[in-house]
C-alpha cells in the first residue's frame, strides 16, 4: 500500500495525546503494563515517563512528538507490515517514525518478549 500525503498530513497533524489512551488500552487488554509502554516509547525516543506525561498534557501533535524526540540508532532495525503498510517502504520520515511507534505497541500487545522489541 502506497502512502499518500493526504495520509502524512493526517498523522503529522493528529496529537500523540488522543492515540496514547489506545496504546495504554491495547496492551493492558493483552495483560502488559503501563510501565512496559514507557519502556518502549522510552527506547524509541529517549523520553523519560515525566516527558511522556508533559507531552500528554501539552497535547502534541505527531510532527512536534517526533521534532523534539531523539531516535534510538537502532530504530532502523523495526521492520514488517504495520496497519497495512511495509515499514521499509515508507518515504515519509515522521509517518515512518509513527509507525515505528505503532509496531513497538503491537509486538508489546502480541507478547513479544522485551528483549526482542527493544532490539537487544
Amino acid at each position: 500500500m502506497k502512502v499518500t500525503p493526504e495520509h502524512n498530513e493526517r498523522i503529522a497533524k493528529m496529537k500523540f495525546s488522543s492515540v496514547y489512551p489506545h496504546y495504554v488500552t491495547k496492551v493492558e487488554k493483552k495483560g502488559r503494563t503501563k510501565a512496559e509502554l514507557h519502556e518502549v516509547i522510552h527506547w524509541l525516543t529517549g523520553y523519560s515517563d515525566q516527558k511522556i506525561e508533559e507531552l500528554i498534557h501539552e497535547e502534541v501533535t505527531f510532527k512536534q512528538f517526533f521534532e523534539k524526540a531523539q531516535l534510538n540508532e537502532n530504530a532502523d532495525q523495526i521492520k514488517g507490515v504495520i496497519c497495512g503498510y511495509r515499514i521499509e517502504e515508507i518515504d515519509n520520515d515522521l509517518t515512518r517514525k509513527t509507525r515505528y511507534l505503532d509496531k513497538l505497541v503491537d509486538e508489546l500487545a502480541k507478547g513479544r518478549k522485551m528483549e526482542k522489541i527493544l532490539r537487544k
